[in-house]
């Protein structure tokens, strides 16, 4: 019984390390979708989401939802931001330049981050109403932080579904990610979507950063948490928003059991073997995508 009681903790505890993994993929497949580019700075912007959550709730003293409306709101303005000013002016140049580009990024985000007083490279805490409690679920106790993940993960992905499904910013999106040439036929400004799309994947690196920090504290090296997620993008097959939840959650769990379960180190590797032996039988990843595209 204590065995089941074992398993079920670290499946518990899987999935919500999942669920941070499949937010962070979905920002790498929103913005692949919309503009074909791999932006390997996403893991960087969940770390200047923590950083900015803790200024306004640790250092500001905030209520701690205000603190991570506004942590998300200020990464939106940056995501923008870094469309508008950094990659736009980039259309035409090689997929692999731009892609370079956001390797650069996150270094210069690394190396502002650790200038700026007050942040440095030091680690800090961002306490959570919730921080240190526990519920228990059939028997089993599981912390209220990672409850708190896996909650907030339903709630996004409802919120991203409902948005691409019935707004006409998210069917604008949709339309975009199809054929930016026919949406700008049709009237759509994609340019602003393109920025929008830059926006949301930003906010939602902040919520991840922010939901995380109570668990592994703020530090300059947060954001490498970006190399477990984007196994789990290619694994749930790149530019398949279902397969980012889906290939994230699969690593967390697989993570969360291997570091468990097997001797010292397999946790580290355990995302990559399962990444390569997936990609040896089904090589377009679990949730391939059709080459057709419509608008």
């Amino acid at each position: 019984m204590q065995g089941l009681s074992e398993f079920v903790q670290m499946v518990i505890s899987g999935t919500a390390i999942g669920c941070i993994y499949a937010i962070v993929a979905l920002g790498f497949v929103l913005i692949y979708k919309a503009s074909e580019i791999v932006n390997f700075a996403q893991g960087d912007l969940m770390m200047v989401g923590a950083f900015l959550g803790f200024t306004f709730i640790g250092i500001a003293g905030m209520p701690f939802l205000l603190g991570l409306v506004l942590a998300m709101a200020c990464m939106a303005l940056i995501g923008a931001a870094l469309d508008r000013i950094v990659l736009r002016p980039m259309v035409g140049q090689p997929v692999f330049a731009i892609v370079i580009i956001t390797i650069g990024i996150g270094f210069v985000i690394r190396s502002v981050v650790i200038a700026l007083p007050g942040w440095g490279s030091e680690t800090y805490s961002i306490s959570a109403p919730y921080s240190g409690t526990t519920s228990t679920l059939g028997g089993v106790a599981i912390g209220n932080e990672l409850l708190a993940i896996i909650a907030a993960t339903l709630v996004l992905i409802l919120a991203l579904y409902l948005f691409f499904r019935h707004t006409r910013l998210g069917i604008a999106m949709q339309a975009t990610s199809q054929s930016q040439l026919a949406a700008y036929h049709v009237g759509i400004p994609v340019k602003s979507i393109l920025s929008l799309t830059w926006a949301i994947s930003a906010a939602m690196a902040a919520l991840v950063g922010v939901l995380l920090a109570p668990i592994t504290f703020v530090h300059v090296n947060m954001g490498f948490i970006g190399l477990k997620a984007f196994p789990a993008a290619v694994l749930g097959g790149f530019g398949s928003i279902p397969g980012a939840i889906v290939g994230g959650l699969i690593i967390g769990v697989v993570e969360a059991l291997a570091g468990f379960y097997l001797p010292e180190g397999f946790k580290d590797v355990a995302a990559y073997v399962l990444l390569l032996v997936v990609l040896a039988l089904r090589p377009q990843g679990l949730f391939a995508q059709s080459a057709a595209k419509k608008v």
